[in-house]
């Protein structure tokens, strides 16, 4: 007999992101759109007529904060999990998004792999039944919902200056050269292109030659991360 499918309720207000979105549910084993809807109205209109197991919930909506809906939600006895889906980094956030049942947050942008890596949690997570034989199952199945740990960054590399320069090259629209974003985040030209080739390397940013000038073509880095 299969499984039945994760069905999944896609709240966001940015009809490109909310479409991006769903795309990326559909191609995760095991979870299906159940919709796609742009506000916290829609929402509670959508889960009057569907049933849904997981919000994919953006925090930033045009008629009220995505805490807010959770909050109304579960007020109504709807008992649908919530990923929240934001660009918001302020952590006593988190703490009562936690405490009104949040089980995943994942920070805009995000890739495809980020993304399914989460709902693979979460299906694990919602896979485990029946009663535990001890601390240890018990500990597994919370574990379930916890990211792994991030990757070691390569020797010579740290966080903070990665940050510094993942920071400086989201915000140029158009690009940076490696001079470019060496004078931004002073450091040297060399270190500023390990760490922009770095995050090509691991899909957030992309690279193209910058033509136009006498001489090589210096590389243009443009941040990709969605």
């Amino acid at each position: 007999m299969t499984a039945a499918r994760i069905r999944v309720l896609v709240v966001e207000d940015d009809p490109v992101a909310a479409d991006a979105h769903a795309l990326y549910v559909g191609r995760v084993p095991g979870f299906t759109v159940s919709g796609t809807v742009h506000s916290g109205g829609d929402a509670r209109r959508h889960l009057e007529t569907h049933a849904v197991d997981l919000l994919l919930l953006d925090l930033y909506l045009p008629d009220g904060h995505g805490l807010q809906l959770v909050r109304t939600l579960r007020a109504a006895s709807h008992t649908a999990d919530i990923i929240a889906v934001t660009s918001a980094r302020d952590l006593a956030m988190v703490r009562e998004g936690v405490s009104l049942g949040v089980v995943q947050y994942v920070l805009k942008p995000f890739t495809f792999a980020t993304l399914r890596d989460r709902l693979t949690r979460y299906a694990q997570f919602r896979a485990t039944t029946g009663e535990a034989s001890g601390q240890d199952e018990v500990d597994r199945a919370i574990a379930a919902l916890r990211a792994p740990r991030p990757a070691a960054l390569p020797k010579g590399l740290t966080a903070a200056t990665l940050q510094a320069v993942t920071e400086v090259l989201r915000a140029a629209g158009s690009g940076l050269t490696a001079t470019e974003a060496a004078a931004d985040v002073g450091i040297s030209r060399i270190t500023a292109r390990r760490y922009l080739e770095h995050l090509v390397e691991s899909g957030r940013a992309a690279r193209a030659p910058q033509y136009g000038q006498v001489g090589r073509p210096e590389l243009r880095y443009r941040w990709s991360g969605h």
